[in-house]
């Protein structure tokens, strides 16, 4: 009797338990948010390359307005964007190790400066003492107009591919190499 209490108290703590952390990954509340949330990733070589990111919308605004320049920018939208590396690699030829980080960016016109940032939070919680490591990166225009901010990965070879930033008329490609 008294093991088939325990039993029964152990499920009931596992199912509200389990309810508890359902509930806690809804983001925005079951609503539909107006930056919606994209995840990309790519495997160079044997290393994971993964980006979750918050993707808004220019919806009538100028890039420059959204991404004001010499500012650090957030880097999409919502929490702060998130880069997650399963081996060390190189970023625009900067040495990053493995692990988990915020990316931030500083518009500079025809260059921007990647930030690797240590610290994970909402993406206006920024915090310049956590920064790994900041890369700077050329910035090209291209006639196309992208409405939603997009990362995708480009230029795949066995040992490196392009990460490229892609918003507005504005594109920002940065070369991730793996041993």
């Amino acid at each position: 009797m008294k093991s088939l209490l325990r039993v029964g108290i152990l499920s009931l703590a596992v199912l509200f338990a389990t309810s508890s952390f359902t509930f806690a990954q809804k983001r925005g509340g079951g609503k539909a948010r107006p930056s919606p949330n994209a995840e990309v990733s790519q495997t160079i070589g044997t290393t994971v390359v993964s980006i979750t990111y918050g993707r808004p919308g220019l919806k009538g605004r100028t890039l420059e307005k959204m991404t004001p320049k010499d500012k650090v920018w957030r880097t999409g939208a919502n929490e702060s964007t998130v880069i997650t590396l399963s081996g060390d690699v190189k970023i625009g030829g900067t040495s990053i190790d493995a692990g988990t980080y915020s990316i931030y960016t500083i518009p500079q016109g025809d260059k921007w400066t990647i930030i690797i940032n240590s610290k994970l939070s909402w993406g206006t919680q920024y915090d310049e003492a956590m920064d790994v490591e900041r890369i700077s990166v050329p910035a090209t225009r291209d006639n196309g107009q992208v409405e939603w901010f997009t990362i995708y990965f480009s230029d795949l070879s066995d040992t490196s591919s392009v990460m490229n930033l892609r918003w507005g008329d504005t594109i920002v490609a940065a070369t991730i190499t793996v041993k």
